[in-house]
C-alpha cells in the first residue's frame, strides 16, 4: 500500500523550531518531487516548499522563506523528506501536510499536481 506519513509536529512556543518528516511506505521517493502544505481552520491549503526530484532545487513561498528549510535524507536513502522550521510564529499554526509527484511540475504550489498525500501532522505555535 502506497502512504505517506509526516511525523514531528507539536506544540512549540513562539521563535522555536520543529523538523517535520515525511516518509514513504509502500514505495520510494527516489523519482518523486516533494511539496509541504499546511492548512489552516478555515483557510485552504497553502503549498509552502518543494525539491525536486530532478537537480534537488528548492523552492519556498515567501511566508516561509528564510526560516524553513526543505531536505532529503541523501546520506541513507531518499525515503524521508524533512522541513525543519526555525523561527515559527502563531501564524505557522495548521496542519502540516507533504505530498508526492512523479517527476517534476512547474506550479508546485498546487494541491491538484501532487498524486499522493499524506494524513498531515498538527503544529501549533503558541506561549
Amino acid at each position: 500500500q502506497v502512504q505517506l506519513v509526516e511525523s514531528g509536529g507539536g506544540l512549540v512556543q513562539p521563535g522555536g523550531s520543529l523538523r517535520l518528516s515525511c516518509a514513504a511506505s509502500g514505495f520510494t521517493l527516489d523519482y518523486y518531487s516533494i511539496g509541504w502544505f499546511r492548512q489552516a481552520p478555515g483557510k485552504e491549503r497553502e503549498g509552502l516548499s518543494y525539491i525536486s526530484s530532478y537537480d534537488g532545487s528548492t523552492y519556498y513561498v515567501h511566508s516561509v522563506k528564510g526560516r524553513f528549510t526543505i531536505s532529503r535524507d541523501n546520506a541513507k536513502n531518499t525515503d524521508t523528506v524533512y522541513l525543519q522550521m526555525n523561527s515559527l510564529k502563531p501564524e505557522d499554526t495548521a496542519v502540516y501536510f507533504c505530498a508526492a509527484v512523479r517527476g517534476t511540475v512547474v506550479r508546485w504550489w498546487r494541491t491538484q499536481e501532487y498524486n499522493y498525500w499524506g494524513q498531515g501532522t498538527q503544529v501549533t505555535v503558541s506561549s
